[in-house]
């Protein structure tokens, strides 16, 4: 019995498992609207060079896990970049004013809760 490689293995599935409720819900909602596209582009740069390093070592369940990583962490990029495309094309097409100033670039929500923390005051 090879135990790192079962280790390996059971922990490569965790993994794996744990960041499926995310990347589901990303894919099923098509809302990406809280994740950030410079964080999303860094860690696709990082997976790129990683996997220098990871493919050259012997298969194992590593190669599982970087692939997997490699594959989610595209399609969060993709999805974020189209949606962020999506909704400048229409705010051009309809002539809309992004934001600017306090608060620009978050949720209405996050606003609101940036005002709770910031004054200890209810939310809007």
């Amino acid at each position: 019995m090879d135990v790192p490689l079962i280790a390996g293995t059971v922990a490569t599935v965790a993994f794996a498992v744990s960041n499926l409720p995310m990347l589901g819900k990303a894919l099923r909602t098509r809302d990406v609207s809280s994740y950030s596209v410079s964080s999303l582009g860094m860690i696709n740069a990082a997976n790129v060079v990683y996997s220098l390093y990871v493919f050259s070592l012997p298969v194992g369940p590593i190669w599982a896990l970087h692939t997997f990583y490699l594959v989610s962490c595209a399609i969060m990029l993709v999805l974020c970049v189209g949606q962020r495309r999506a909704a400048s094309r229409r705010n051009r097409r309809e002539g809309a004013v992004t934001p600017r100033g306090r608060g620009a670039g978050r949720s209405r929500g996050a606003r609101a809760w940036s005002g709770v923390l910031r004054l200890g005051r209810a939310a809007p």
